[in-house]
C-alpha cells in the first residue's frame, strides 16, 4: 500500500529565496605605484692594462769593458763597477786567477822593457863624456825642457785619452815615446852627480822597490782604500817643491825633502802595485788596462829613483 495513501501529508518545500545579492565593494585598485627611476646601469668598468707578459731573462753575459775603468771589489771578492764607470760585467772576469795572471805578466813585461831602456840612456849620459859635457853646459838646458815637455804631452794622452791608451799600437807608440823621454830627462839629473852617487842610488831603488813588491803582495793591509790620503800627500809634496825654489837649498834640507818624497813615492808603489793585483782589494784595475798599471808602477820607480838620487847626493855633498 502507497504510504500516501495511509494519510501521510508531505511537507511543502522550503521556499528558494537564495541569497540576497551583496553590495559590491567599491573597486578602487591599488594607487600607482611610482616607477623606480630608469635604470642607468653600471658605470662601465675599466679594462685591465694589456698584458705585458714577463720580462725576458736576463742571463749574465760579459760585457765589453769600458775604457779606463776602475772597480770596487764586493764582500765576496768579485767585482761592483765603480761609480764613475761603467757596468762591472767583466769585473767578474778580473777575479779568474788566469786572467789576473796573464794581465800581471804583462804589466811587469812592459816595466822591465821601460826601466832597461831609461837604464841604458842613464848610461849613455854617466858614461860619455861627449854627452854628459854638452848637457851640463848651458847649451844643453834644451834637452832637459824639451824632454820634461814631451813627458808631459804623453803622460797626459795616455792618462786622459782612454781611447789612446787602449788601442794598438797607439798606446805603444805613445809608452816609448813617453819612456825615451823620461830617460833623457833623468839622464840630464843624473849627469850632475857623480857616478858613485847614481849607482848608489840605483842599488838602493832596486832594493826598495823589490821589498815593496813582495809587501804588496803578502800584506793584508789594503792600500787601495787610503787613495785619498796618498793624494793629499802628495799635494803637500807639491807645494814643498815650490817653496823649495824660493828658499836656500842646503844639505840638510836637500835630504829632508828627499826623504819626504821617497816616503810618499814608496806608498803610492804599493798603492798602484795593489791596483794591479786586484783580488781581495778594495779597488782594482781593469783587466785592458795593462799600458796604465806599467806606467803608473814606472812612474813610481822614477820617482823613488829621484828623491834616492837626492838624499844620496845630498849627504855626500860638502
Amino acid at each position: 500500500m502507497d504510504k500516501n495513501q495511509q494519510g501521510f501529508v508531505q511537507p511543502p518545500p522550503y521556499p528558494q529565496q537564495g541569497y540576497g545579492q551583496q553590495p559590491g565593494y567599491p573597486q578602487q585598485g591599488f594607487p600607482q605605484q611610482p616607477g623606480y627611476p630608469p635604470q642607468q646601469g653600471f658605470p662601465p668598468q675599466p679594462g685591465y692594462p694589456p698584458q705585458q707578459g714577463y720580462p725576458p731573462q736576463q742571463y749574465p753575459q760579459v760585457i765589453p769593458q769600458q775604457q779606463g775603468a776602475v772597480y770596487e771589489n764586493d764582500v765576496e771578492g768579485g767585482f761592483k763597477q765603480d761609480e764613475q764607470d761603467a757596468p762591472g760585467g767583466f769585473g767578474a772576469g778580473f777575479g779568474d786567477k788566469a786572467i789576473r795572471r796573464n794581465f800581471i805578466r804583462r804589466v811587469y813585461g812592459i816595466l822591465m822593457v821601460q826601466l832597461a831602456v831609461t837604464a841604458g840612456i842613464i848610461a849613455l849620459f854617466m858614461f860619455n863624456m861627449d854627452v854628459k859635457g854638452y848637457v851640463r853646459g848651458p847649451q844643453g838646458t834644451w834637452v832637459f825642457y824639451a824632454s820634461w815637455a814631451v813627458t808631459l804631452v804623453c803622460i797626459l794622452t795616455l792618462a786622459c785619452c782612454g781611447e789612446i791608451r787602449r788601442k794598438t799600437p797607439h798606446n805603444f807608440i805613445f809608452l816609448g815615446i813617453f819612456t825615451a823621454c823620461e830617460g833623457v830627462l833623468l839622464g840630464c839629473m843624473a849627469s850632475r852627480y857623480d857616478t858613485e852617487s847614481v849607482i848608489i842610488a840605483v842599488g838602493i831603488t832596486c832594493g826598495v822597490t823589490l821589498a815593496l813588491t813582495l809587501f804588496a803582495f803578502q800584506t793584508k793591509i789594503d792600500f787601495t782604500a787610503c787613495g785619498g790620503v796618498f793624494l793629499a800627500l802628495l799635494v803637500i809634496l807639491f807645494i814643498a817643491g815650490i817653496a823649495m825654489i824660493f828658499i836656500p837649498k842646503t844639505k840638510w834640507t836637500m835630504i829632508g825633502f828627499g826623504a819626504a818624497g821617497a816616503l810618499v813615492f814608496s806608498l803610492y808603489l804599493v798603492y798602484d802595485t795593489q791596483l794591479m793585483l786586484g783580488g781581495k782589494h778594495k779597488y782594482a784595475l781593469s783587466p785592458e788596462e795593462y799600458i796604465f798599471a806599467a806606467l803608473n808602477i814606472y812612474l813610481d820607480v822614477v820617482q823613488l829613483f829621484m828623491y834616492i838620487l837626492m838624499i844620496v847626493g845630498g849627504s855626500r855633498s860638502d
